[in-house]
């Protein structure tokens, strides 16, 4: 099945170690990232953990699928492979042709 999950809908204010301790409640975390923005660094509101086992993992979304975070309900499901993304080009600045 898979035992890193998605976790969504989160307050702008959690960070990892939060994000750690939470999912430590259902086993052991093997690691626990929220995501940022790239320039302000601040949370984009969701983030992944990854459980040491499938049972682990389900267990986890069971307890935390739908909790609160601040207000928030949380999303949490096994997480998709990222799929890849296609060359926008860029590099040049466009299309003119030398002269």
């Amino acid at each position: 099945m898979g035992n890193k999950l998605f976790v969504g809908n989160l307050s702008f204010s959690c960070n990892d170690q939060k994000l750690l301790e939470t999912f430590s409640e259902c086993g052991t975390v093997e690691s626990a990232k929220i995501i940022t923005d790239r320039e302000t660094g601040r949370s984009k509101g969701f983030g992944f953990v990854e459980m040491s086992s499938d049972a682990e993992a389900q267990a986890a979304i069971k307890r935390f699928h739908g909790a609160e975070d601040n207000g928030r309900a949380m999303t949490v499901n096994i997480a998709k492979p990222m799929a890849p993304r296609e060359n926008r080009g860029g590099g040049n600045g466009g299309g003119r042709g030398r002269y």
